[in-house]
C-alpha cells in the first residue's frame, strides 16, 4: 500500500524526497477551453511526465512533474517572454507559465471537460450530512480525516511555492534552501491551511568544515553583524522585497521584522496559499518531526485530532486571529497528551522517545536537548486497541473534569504536574523546557473549553443514536458539529454545576455568538 509506505518513512526523507520532486515541476495557467491531451503532447517534447493534475484557482492550473530536472530548463528555453502592450514586464524567468491557445475557435471544439484536484475542503453543513450516514463514530471520524486532510495534489502545490521562493533565494544564497514546516509537513494540517516555510542555510554550514584538513585553512570573506537576529532581518528584508517587485503572482508582500521570529508575510496567487516565510527555526522543525511521527505510529491519532479541532471551531474554542483563544498546536498537544494517559498508551511520552534515540538522532539547539528518535520502525507499536468512539467521548471526559487551577500538561514525561505559574492553561513546550505554550489563554475561555468539553461530553453518553438516525437528526460527532442552542442553555446550566458563575456567563456569551454567526463562518479558515 503506497499510502503506508510513504507513512513509514523518516520526517526528512519524505521532506528531501518531496523538495526534489519540487524542482522538477512547473505550474501552468491554461485557457478555459483546453484540450488536455493536446497540452500533455507538447509538454512530452521536453521530456517525460512524471505526474500531473489540475485544479482551479482563478481559472484552471495544471501542476506538472516531470521525470528529469532538465526537462524544465528545455521547456523554458521554448517558452516566449510576455507581449507587453499597455504594461512593461519584469523580465524574471519563473517556472509559472500561461499555456495561450494561437485560435481559440477552432481548437475549441476539441476540448474535453479535464479532472480538477479540490483544494479546499467542504463546507461543515455537507460533512454534517456525510456523517449522518456513517455507521458508527469511529467511521464518522475517519471520514472528516478524509474530506479535511491534505491531499497528495496539495501537499505537491506547497513544496512548489516554497521550491518558487527558494528560485529567488538561490539568486543571493546559491546553496539555500526554502522548506516548509509546521501543518503542511507534520501530517495535521487541514485543507486550506497557511503555508509556513523556512529559509535554510544549514547546507552552507556543512560546507565550512570541510577544509579543516591539512595545515592551513581557507574561509569566505562575509559581512559581520552584531547579532544572528539582525542578519535575519537583513536577509528577509531583502527578500520580501524580491517577492514584492519581481515575484510573479506575489502580492500583499507584508514584512513583519520586529516580531519575536521576524518573517514576510505574502498571498501566492498562483498557488491559492498565504504564505510566512521565516528564517531557520530549527525548534519549530523539530516540533514538526514530533508531530509527524505521533501521527504515523497510529491511524486513531489523526482521526481524533482533526475531530476535535473541527469541534472546536464550530463552537468558537479555536479562531483563525491571534488572541485568547486556545490555538491548534495547543489543542493538538492536549490531544497528544491525553494519548500518552492512556491504559495502556497509545503513543509513547517524549522521553521515551529520546531514549530510543542514536547519535544521528542528537539535536540540541540553543542549549535545549531536542534529541528523539526519527526512525519509525524503532518504536514498539501500541497494545492499546480502544475505539475511536471510546477516546473522544473520553478525552471530553477527561478534560471536562481536569484539574486545570493546580495541573499543567507535560508531554515529556507524560503526565500532569504541579503548575510552575499561575496560567490558567498550562502545556509545557516539549523542548524549550521553560515555555508554556498556551500562555496566550484567558479564564474565561478555557472555563468556555471545560464547559463545552463537559457538554459534549454528556451528549456522547446520553443520546439515543437509533431514535436520532429515524428522526434523521445529527448523532454522535455530527451532534457536536452542530453549535449547542439556546434550547439546551438550561441543561448546561444543570451540567455546568460547580464550574462557577465566570463559566456560565462566558458560555452564553459563546452560544449568543454561536446563533449570530453562521455554522459556515464559525468553522471557514
Amino acid at each position: 500500500d503506497a499510502e503506508v509506505n510513504t507513512r513509514k518513512k523518516t520526517f526528512s526523507e519524505v521532506q528531501t524526497e518531496r523538495l526534489e520532486q519540487a524542482e522538477r515541476t512547473v505550474l501552468i495557467k491554461c485557457p478555459p477551453k483546453l484540450n488536455e491531451k493536446k497540452l500533455l503532447q507538447y509538454l512530452s517534447s521536453h521530456g517525460n511526465i512524471e505526474s500531473h493534475f489540475f485544479f482551479e484557482n482563478r481559472g484552471i492550473h495544471a501542476l506538472i512533474e516531470f521525470s528529469e530536472k532538465n526537462s524544465v530548463a528545455s521547456l523554458q528555453d521554448a517558452i516566449g517572454l510576455p507581449s507587453a502592450a499597455e504594461h512593461h514586464v519584469v523580465p524574471f524567468k519563473s517556472r509559472l507559465f500561461t499555456f495561450i491557445l494561437k485560435n481559440p475557435v477552432s481548437q475549441a471544439a476539441e476540448e474535453t471537460p479535464v479532472h480538477l484536484s479540490p483544494q479546499s475542503h467542504i463546507p461543515v453543513k455537507e460533512l454534517i450530512q456525510k456523517l449522518c450516514h456513517a455507521d458508527s463514530i469511529s467511521n464518522q471520524m475517519y471520514i472528516l480525516l478524509n474530506e479535511y486532510q491534505l491531499t497528495e495534489e496539495n501537499i505537491k502545490l506547497r513544496f512548489l511555492a516554497c521550491s518558487l521562493v527558494r528560485d529567488f533565494a538561490r539568486a543571493y544564497f546559491p546553496d539555500s534552501m526554502v522548506k516548509p514546516f509546521g501543518s503542511s509537513v507534520n501530517t495535521f494540517g487541514k485543507l486550506g491551511c497557511d503555508v509556513d516555510m523556512f529559509l535554510d542555510f544549514h547546507d552552507i554550514r556543512k560546507h565550512a568544515t570541510k577544509m579543516k584538513k591539512g595545515p592551513f585553512e581557507m574561509e569566505y570573506q562575509m559581512k559581520r553583524l552584531p547579532s544572528e537576529r539582525l542578519a535575519n532581518q537583513k536577509i528577509l528584508s531583502v527578500i520580501g522585497d524580491c517577492l514584492d517587485n519581481f515575484g510573479p503572482g506575489c502580492v500583499s508582500v507584508q514584512k513583519i521584522l520586529n516580531a519575536r521570529c521576524p518573517l514576510v508575510k505574502f498571498s501566492h496567487q498562483p498557488t491559492g496559499f498565504q504564505c510566512d516565510l521565516s528564517v531557520s527555526n530549527s525548534i519549530a522543525i523539530r516540533s514538526s518531526e514530533l508531530l509527524y511521527i505521533y501521527g504515523c505510529l497510529d491511524s486513531r491519532v489523526r482521526a481524533l485530532v482533526f475531530s476535535i479541532r473541527c469541534w472546536a471551531r464550530v463552537h468558537g474554542l479555536t479562531n483563525s486571529v491571534p488572541g485568547t483563544w486556545i490555538t491548534n498546536f495547543s489543542l493538538t498537544m492536549m490531544v497528544m497528551f491525553f494519548l500518552q494517559k492512556r491504559s495502556p498508551p497509545v503513543i509513547p511520552t517524549l522521553d521515551q522517545l529520546k531514549e530510543l534515540a542514536d547519535e544521528k538522532d542528537k539535536h540540541v539547539i540553543g542549549g535545549y536537548d531536542c534529541s528523539f528518535v526519527s526512525d519509525l520502525s524503532k518504536i514498539k507499536p501500541t497494545k492499546n486497541t480502544e475505539t475511536l468512539d471510546v477516546l473522544l467521548s473520553d478525552f471530553f471526559e477527561y478534560f471536562g473534569n481536569f484539574d486545570f487551577r493546580k495541573n499543567s500538561i507535560n508531554l515529556r514525561k507524560g503526565k500532569e504536574v504541579n503548575k510552575p505559574e499561575s496560567s490558567p492553561l498550562y502545556i509545557w513546550n516539549p523542548f524549550e523546557q521553560d515555555l508554556n505554550i498556551s500562555k496566550n489563554v484567558n479564564q474565561p475561555q478555557l472555563e468556555k473549553f471545560v464547559a463545552m468539553a463537559r457538554e459534549s461530553a454528556w451528549i456522547l453518553q446520553k443520546e439515543e443514536k437509533t431514535q436520532r438516525m429515524i428522526n434523521k437528526e445529527p448523532w454522535g460527532l455530527a451532534a457536536l458539529l452542530v453549535p449547542f442552542g439556546k434550547s439546551n442553555t438550561s441543561k448546561m446550566k444543570n451540567r455546568t454545576k460547580g464550574i462557577g458563575s465566570e463559566t456560565i456567563r462566558s458560555l452564553l456569551d459563546s452560544l449568543k455568538l454561536n446563533n449570530a454567526n453562521s455554522l459556515q463562518k464559525a468553522v471557514g479558515k
